[in-house]
């Protein structure tokens, strides 16, 4: 809130103090009765805006604008739109993605960089690095460049055979052994250090070589308005080969990102450590940035463990810190969905979606007590167990999904999958053969093997806001107004209040009514007067080129009287006139129109459009509690599905084993959750 909004409302607080709420908003929207007064009451105009804003701001930490151009004390005006400050539009991008410039992309194959990347993302036909034309169904609005900290560049370097690389005695080993035809030898010598945690080129200006090439081509392509290109890279924390990784993302401009170099694994592999680089950077820059992590299920338990990295059991400053930094977590991509486990939730029959549960990047196996610490659900659980310990919660993320492609080619549609590597785009000989994780135990009999064609076509982050520019998209991601996609570009909002009316959500003002009187995805209840429950209003759109909607469902979490955190599943619309029953769940399936054989599906079962009302029939206004959204599809042909039909080639056996599993699926979205915290 600017500091104009700020005085305004100090300065008029004891003159508003004599309206009630509703007198407040038919003020801010000129109404009342008492609004065309005498000057004294004009100001009183002003500050019952800035104050239903205010409101409006601590309930759900909305970063809402009100300049002085915008207050008028003189006039009354017609258009209602001229003071909307709130988000009115979905913008949908991919916040991990790999070029060239990553060493595990560049090295094997990928030979395109940012400048194809971005052109890709934004509609634009382009010939894979197999040769292979591709373009998106719609552009995005926007991408994130998050190659990898570690060796940054190095095959672009190795490729143009870059002075300075020759100069570094392990660079110019590299560039011999590439040149000379042994690739794989010196890309397997990188992995290797890497998984000992050892820089084999420690070069600073090497890397800041790199990365001043990738901000550049960044900035080239960022459009305000039309398509927003962020500095970012990834950092790729890996302590004994469990996944700690995260993306990191900058709100500014090239003067800011490059005052900085990226950093990686071999700085730390403590995000402690990296959250004391992003502290750093906004006080040297007067910048922004955030982390994002991702992949908890490949984590070994690490991800959103209690204890930090030195086995020490977290605290209020850790949980305040991390939430700072960490806003938002990836829940879906090509390495699995990390949304719920069947194990943890043992009566959600869509829990075991993309299931990754076989261990880490192959050393260690998977322990059932690993398992509440890597899914989001599990971990927003025991954020609240947390937080009625430590005053603080260090799990409150909202939600995203993004591909993780090392392709350049940020594919995520079920017929246009391009895979993870360019060694498994379609066609390729190891498209179902490759390992994405293999089984390295000197004894292992290959049960921590996965394969590629295990992997999801996903996923995209949905985020809301009114402009597409690096500030508003950014500032949506830290308040965490965004949710999950597998993949498809469905339209879901939720608002939850204390007094929405059943027949509000379907109000043509739905959203300004979410605002005014509640709190959008991301945001917070508290202070439940005697006899209240949280109210929502929801709203889900299909994806106009793709699948009918199967279900709406609300997802709450609570904490119980003994400080025990549990769970359960609401479903509040379904489509097709099916029934819910008294229980809260729909027995009824939604159907199934695949063709498997030809891939294919057809939307004659479900509904285009889904909007539902619920009032938490169970709340107890002294128990914690988190609620998010989960909207489902109609079943659809998985990329397996497409492969064969279009290309005629042999499914693995595992795959024709279960075709019901592997062959159709039932995408879905997930939206940021809204938390209830008592008073006290």
């Amino acid at each position: 809130m600017l500091t104009t909004a700020k005085f305004l409302a100090q300065k008029f607080l004891k003159a508003a103090n004599k309206f009630t709420r509703s007198e407040l908003i038919q003020l801010q929207f000129g109404t009342h009765p008492k609004s065309m007064l005498s000057l004294e009451k004009m100001a009183r105009l002003v500050f019952a805006g800035l104050f239903t804003l205010l409101i409006s701001v601590s309930a759900h930490a909305q970063d809402v604008a009100v300049e002085e151009s915008d207050v008028t004390l003189d006039r009354r005006e017609y258009s209602p739109y001229l003071h909307q400050a709130h988000p009115d539009r979905v913008f949908w991008g991919d916040t991990h993605h790999h070029t060239s410039y990553s060493t595990d992309a560049g090295m094997i194959g990928n030979r395109l960089g940012p400048e194809e990347a971005l052109r890709f993302a934004k509609g634009e036909l382009v010939t894979s690095s197999t040769g292979l034309r591709a373009r998106l169904i719609r552009p995005l609005d926007f991408l994130v460049i998050s190659d990898h900290a570690e060796t940054l560049g190095l095959a672009p370097m190795i490729e143009e055979s870059n002075p300075l690389l020759l100069k570094d005695p392990m660079g110019k080993r590299f560039h011999d052994l590439v040149k000379s035809g042994r690739g794989w030898e010196a890309y397997n010598i990188w992995k290797e250090s890497g998984a000992a945690n050892v820089d084999p080129m420690p070069n600073t200006e090497l890397q800041r070589t790199m990365w001043e090439r990738i901000i550049a081509t960044v900035d080239g392509h960022n459009q305000p308005g039309v398509f927003t290109a962020f500095h970012g890279f990834e950092w790729t924390s890996t302590p004994n080969l469990r996944n700690l990784h995260r993306v990191v993302i900058f709100r500014d401009g090239k003067e800011q990102a490059k005052q900085v170099v990226p950093f990686s694994m071999f700085d730390s592999t403590d995000p402690e450590k990296l959250w004391d680089y992003l502290e750093a950077y906004e006080k040297r820059t007067g910048g922004r940035a955030l982390a994002i992590p991702h992949n908890g299920n490949l984590s070994q338990g690490l991800m959103f463990s209690v204890e930090t990295m030195s086995g020490k059991p977290i605290d209020t400053a850790y949980a305040k810190r991390r939430m700072r930094w960490e806003p938002i977590y990836e829940v879906t991509q090509i390495k699995g969905d990390g949304e719920a486990h069947p194990f943890l939730s043992p009566t959600d029959e869509y829990a075991d979606y993309y299931t990754w549960d076989k261990g880490d990047f192959g050393l260690n196996p998977k322990q059932p007590e690993m398992l509440p610490h890597e899914y989001a659900r599990g971990a927003l659980k025991l954020g609240l167990e947390q937080e009625a310990e430590l005053g603080a919660n260090p799990f409150k993320f909202g939600m995203i999904g993004a591909t993780d492609s090392h392709t350049s080619l940020a594919t995520t549609r079920e017929e246009n999958f391009f895979g993870k590597f360019s060694g498994v785009e379609p066609g390729q000989e190891h498209r179902f053969t490759d390992l994405i994780s293999q089984d390295l135990r000197p004894d292992g009999d290959g049960s921590l093997n996965v394969y590629h064609w295990e992997s999801t076509a996903a996923g995209l982050a949905g985020v809301w806001a009114r402009e597409n520019t690096r500030e508003a998209i950014f500032d949506a991601m830290s308040r965490k107004e965004v949710y999950a996609s597998t993949g498809t570009r469905m339209l879901v909002r939720v608002f939850a209040g204390w007094d929405f009316e059943a027949d509000e959500v379907h109000r043509p003002d739905f959203a300004t009514q979410g605002y005014q009187r509640g709190v959008p995805m991301g945001g917070d209840l508290s202070d439940a007067a005697e006899g209240q429950a949280p109210t929502f209003m929801i709203r889900a759109l299909r994806d106009a080129d793709g699948a009918n909607l199967d279900r709406i469902q609300i997802v709450k979490g609570w904490l119980d009287k003994t400080g025990q955190a549990q769970e359960r599943i609401y479903d509040v619309a379904v489509s097709d006139g099916r029934k819910i029953e008294p229980d809260g769940r729909c027995k009824t399936p939604v159907g199934d129109t695949v063709d498997i054989s030809n891939a294919t599906f057809t939307n004659t079962i479900g509904d285009a459009v889904l909007a539902a009302y619920w009032k938490d029939p169970d709340f107890d206004p002294a128990q914690r509690a988190f609620y998010y959204v989960r909207v489902l599809e109609i079943p659809t042909p998985t990329w397996l599905a497409h492969d064969r039909k279009a290309l005629g080639v042999a499914l693995p056996e595992a795959v024709l084993a279960e075709p019901n599993k592997w062959l159709k699926h039932q995408e879905r979205a997930y939206t940021s959750p809204i938390w209830y915290t008592p008073e006290s």
